[in-house]
C-alpha cells in the first residue's frame, strides 16, 4: 500500500444515517454513485454475462448461464472487477470504502467481494439471509455491504427488502436455498421468533442505494413489473481480516497461502483506512488492467 493524496469523497454519510445503521441495521442512501457511473456499470452486464471479460480473466464465481440455467431466476457474477474495469472502477472506490469501515468501527474497509446481480422479467425470489452467516473462514466474520442499484427500484420491481433491527437477532446457519425458493421468507420468519419482521424496501433510482450490517436479514421477492433490474453489491470487510486458520472458504479458500492467514491485497484489496492508505495497485490495475500491474 502507499499514502493516497486526501480527497473529498463523492458523498459521506450523515451522523444521522450513522445513527439509522445503528438502530435499524441498514440506512438508505438516495445517490451513493453518479447516475452516469450506474449507466455504464449497467451498460456492462451484458458482455459480462455472455463471457466476454474485458480484461481476460474469468470472474470468481459466475452462476447464470444462457442456455443452462432458468430464465427466470437472478443472474448473478461474483468478483466483477476482476473481469471488467467500468465495474471495477465504481467497486474500489475509496468512499464506499470509507462509509463501510465508519459504520463498521474498523480501522479501514478491505474488499471481500462483488456481485453483479440481474433480476429477469417475472424474475423469482431469493431468500432472505445474513452475510454473516457465510463468513466462519474470516477473522473477524464481519461484512459490511454497499448494495446500488442500477434501475429504479419499486416494489413491483422485486427491490431488496431489510428486517428493520434484524442484525441485533443473533447469527443463524445459511439457507436452505438462496435461488428461487418456494417461500423466499422461510429462515427469517423462524429467527423472528413469533415476531412479525418489519420489512422495508429499498426505492431508489439507479445510483441510489443502501449499505447494511452483515447480520442484517435482507433478500428480494419476485418481480412482478415485467421489466427486470440490475443491481451492484460491494462487500467490505475490516482492513485487518485475516483467513481463519481452522475453517476453509470453499471458493475464496483458494487465496489462502500455505501456513499463513494473511490476506492477499491483489484479491482482497484494502479501499480505505483512516490513516489514507490504500492497495498500491488499484489505480495502475484501474487504468491498464491486469497487463499493467
Amino acid at each position: 500500500m502507499d499514502e493516497a493524496e486526501h480527497t473529498t469523497p463523492d458523498f459521506a454519510l450523515s451522523g444521522e444515517q450513522v445513527r439509522r445503521f445503528e438502530e435499524d441495521g441498514f440506512v438508505v442512501v438516495p445517490r451513493i454513485i453518479d447516475l452516469g457511473v450506474a449507466l455504464a456499470v449497467r451498460g456492462r452486464f451484458e458482455p459480462l454475462f455472455e463471457g466476454a471479460f474485458e480484461t481476460g480473466m474469468q470472474p470468481d464465481e459466475w452462476n447464470w448461464r444462457a442456455g443452462r440455467d432458468a430464465a427466470d431466476v437472478t443472474r448473478q457474477i461474483c468478483n466483477a472487477w476482476k473481469s471488467d474495469l467500468t465495474v471495477a472502477r465504481a467497486v474500489l472506490a475509496t468512499d464506499i470504502g470509507e462509509a463501510c469501515a465508519r459504520l463498521s468501527g474498523w480501522p479501514g474497509a478491505r474488499l471481500a467481494q462483488d456481485n453483479v446481480l440481474w433480476k429477469p422479467p417475472s424474475g423469482r425470489a431469493l431468500g432472505f439471509h445474513q452475510d454473516a452467516s457465510y463468513l466462519n473462514w474470516i477473522d473477524p466474520p464481519e461484512m459490511t455491504s454497499c448494495w446500488i442499484a442500477l434501475d429504479e427500484t419499486t416494489r413491483d420491481r422485486g427491490t431488496i427488502q431489510y428486517a428493520r433491527g434484524s442484525h441485533r437477532w443473533g447469527l443463524f446457519p445459511p439457507i436452505s436455498r438462496f435461488h428461487a425458493p418456494e417461500n423466499p421468507t422461510a429462515e427469517l420468519d423462524a429467527a423472528a421468533s413469533g415476531m412479525t419482521p418489519d420489512l422495508v424496501r429499498v426505492e431508489v433510482s439507479a445510483g441510489g442505494g443502501a449499505f447494511h450490517h452483515g447480520r442484517t436479514w435482507h433478500g428480494s421477492k419476485q418481480e412482478r413489473s415485467g421489466i427486470g433490474r440490475r443491481s451492484l453489491v460491494i462487500h467490505c470487510i475490516s482492513s485487518e481480516a485475516r483467513f481463519n486458520p481452522r475453517n476453509v472458504g470453499a471458493i475464496y479458500g483458494r487465496y489462502k497461502r500455505a501456513g499463513e492467514t494473511t490476506m492477499d491485497e491483489t484479491f482482497f484489496p484494502i479501499l480505505w483506512t483512516k490513516t489514507g492508505e490504500r492497495s498500491r495497485f488499484i489505480e495502475t490495475y484501474l487504468e491498464k488492467g491486469w497487463h499493467g500491474v
